[in-house]
Protein backbone atom coordinates (compact mmCIF):
# COMPACT_ATOMS: atom_id res chain seq x y z
CA UNK A 1 0.00 0.00 0.00
CA UNK A 2 1.19 3.82 -0.93
CA UNK A 3 1.47 6.62 0.95
CA UNK A 4 -1.31 9.31 0.34
CA UNK A 5 0.13 12.65 -1.79
CA UNK A 6 1.34 15.24 0.21
CA UNK A 7 1.06 17.67 -2.01
CA UNK A 8 -2.02 19.22 -4.79
CA UNK A 9 -1.11 18.27 -7.94
CA UNK A 10 -2.45 22.05 -9.63
CA UNK A 11 0.11 23.65 -7.37
CA UNK A 12 2.98 21.45 -8.49
CA UNK A 13 1.97 21.88 -12.04
CA UNK A 14 1.76 25.95 -11.50
CA UNK A 15 5.21 25.40 -9.88
CA UNK A 16 6.80 23.34 -12.56
CA UNK A 17 5.01 25.92 -15.60
CA UNK A 18 6.98 28.91 -14.17
CA UNK A 19 10.08 27.16 -14.29
CA UNK A 20 9.35 26.32 -17.96
CA UNK A 21 8.33 29.63 -18.90
CA UNK A 22 11.50 31.05 -17.59
CA UNK A 23 13.67 28.61 -18.99
CA UNK A 24 12.34 27.08 -21.63
CA UNK A 25 11.39 23.50 -21.87
CA UNK A 26 14.91 22.27 -22.97
CA UNK A 27 16.45 24.91 -20.51
CA UNK A 28 14.73 22.82 -17.65
CA UNK A 29 16.13 19.84 -15.94
CA UNK A 30 14.39 17.35 -13.75
CA UNK A 31 16.89 19.14 -10.73
CA UNK A 32 14.79 22.42 -11.47
CA UNK A 33 11.27 20.97 -11.20
CA UNK A 34 12.56 18.98 -7.83
CA UNK A 35 14.22 22.29 -6.45
CA UNK A 36 11.28 24.27 -7.72
CA UNK A 37 8.56 21.74 -6.08
CA UNK A 38 10.64 20.58 -3.04
CA UNK A 39 9.14 16.84 -4.18
CA UNK A 40 11.63 14.16 -4.59
CA UNK A 41 12.45 12.90 -7.74
CA UNK A 42 10.68 9.53 -7.71
CA UNK A 43 7.35 11.51 -6.68
CA UNK A 44 7.63 13.57 -9.55
CA UNK A 45 8.23 10.99 -11.97
CA UNK A 46 5.28 8.61 -10.20
CA UNK A 47 2.65 11.53 -10.21
CA UNK A 48 3.55 13.57 -13.35
CA UNK A 49 5.67 10.56 -15.39
CA UNK A 50 7.89 12.66 -16.59
CA UNK A 51 9.36 16.09 -17.81
CA UNK A 52 7.34 16.33 -20.58
CA UNK A 53 4.23 15.09 -18.78
CA UNK A 54 4.48 17.68 -16.53
CA UNK A 55 4.80 20.18 -19.63
CA UNK A 56 2.02 19.02 -20.85
CA UNK A 57 -0.16 19.45 -17.89
CA UNK A 58 1.09 22.62 -17.25
CA UNK A 59 0.12 23.40 -21.05
CA UNK A 60 -3.31 22.31 -20.52
CA UNK A 61 -3.99 23.82 -17.34
CA UNK A 62 -2.55 27.51 -19.15
CA UNK A 63 -4.81 26.85 -21.71
CA UNK A 64 -7.89 27.62 -19.54
CA UNK A 65 -11.17 30.07 -19.92
CA UNK A 66 -9.23 32.89 -18.24
CA UNK A 67 -8.44 35.70 -20.31
CA UNK A 68 -4.03 35.10 -21.48
CA UNK A 69 -2.09 36.38 -19.35
CA UNK A 70 2.33 37.03 -20.10
CA UNK A 71 2.75 33.46 -17.93
CA UNK A 72 -0.37 31.19 -20.50
CA UNK A 73 1.21 32.92 -23.27
CA UNK A 74 5.14 32.65 -22.72
CA UNK A 75 4.59 28.03 -22.09
CA UNK A 76 2.71 28.38 -25.35
CA UNK A 77 5.53 30.22 -27.14
CA UNK A 78 7.91 27.56 -25.45
CA UNK A 79 5.30 24.85 -26.35
CA UNK A 80 5.17 26.41 -30.61
CA UNK A 81 9.27 27.24 -30.68
CA UNK A 82 10.66 24.05 -28.43
CA UNK A 83 8.50 21.37 -29.32
CA UNK A 84 5.84 22.02 -31.36
CA UNK A 85 7.57 21.25 -34.25
CA UNK A 86 8.23 17.19 -33.23
CA UNK A 87 6.02 16.40 -30.84
CA UNK A 88 2.57 15.73 -32.12
CA UNK A 89 0.39 16.01 -28.67
CA UNK A 90 1.74 19.37 -28.21
CA UNK A 91 1.21 20.31 -31.25
CA UNK A 92 -2.45 19.34 -31.56
CA UNK A 93 -2.75 21.14 -27.65
CA UNK A 94 -1.41 24.26 -29.39
CA UNK A 95 -3.08 24.46 -32.11
CA UNK A 96 -6.38 23.73 -29.95
CA UNK A 97 -5.32 27.13 -27.92
CA UNK A 98 -4.50 28.60 -31.37
CA UNK A 99 -8.17 27.90 -33.12
CA UNK A 100 -10.73 28.09 -30.41
CA UNK A 101 -13.86 29.73 -30.80
CA UNK A 102 -12.92 33.10 -29.34
CA UNK A 103 -8.97 32.46 -29.78
CA UNK A 104 -7.33 34.44 -27.24
CA UNK A 105 -4.00 34.46 -28.99
CA UNK A 106 -3.43 36.47 -32.15
CA UNK A 107 0.22 36.26 -34.68
CA UNK A 108 0.36 40.04 -33.59
CA UNK A 109 -0.07 39.33 -29.55
CA UNK A 110 2.23 36.32 -29.50
CA UNK A 111 5.07 38.30 -31.71
CA UNK A 112 4.52 41.13 -29.15
CA UNK A 113 5.31 39.19 -26.33
CA UNK A 114 8.11 37.01 -28.31
CA UNK A 115 9.82 40.42 -28.26
CA UNK A 116 8.96 41.65 -24.80
CA UNK A 117 10.62 38.77 -23.70
CA UNK A 118 13.94 39.23 -26.08
CA UNK A 119 14.30 42.29 -24.41
CA UNK A 120 13.79 40.63 -20.67
CA UNK A 121 16.95 40.47 -18.53
CA UNK A 122 17.25 36.74 -17.70
CA UNK A 123 18.38 35.77 -14.25
CA UNK A 124 21.48 33.62 -15.41
CA UNK A 125 22.64 36.95 -17.28
CA UNK A 126 22.41 38.72 -13.82
CA UNK A 127 24.85 36.68 -12.07
CA UNK A 128 26.90 36.28 -15.29
CA UNK A 129 27.35 39.92 -15.33
CA UNK A 130 27.83 40.10 -11.58
CA UNK A 131 30.15 37.45 -11.38
CA UNK A 132 32.84 38.88 -13.85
Amino acid sequence: MGRNRSFIEAEVVAQCAEIFRSTGYEGTSIDDLVQATGLHRGSLYKAFGSKRGLFVLALRQSAGPAMPTHDSTDLLLVALMELAPRDPEIRSIAFGILSGVAPRHTPQSLGERLLERAREPRANEATTKDSA
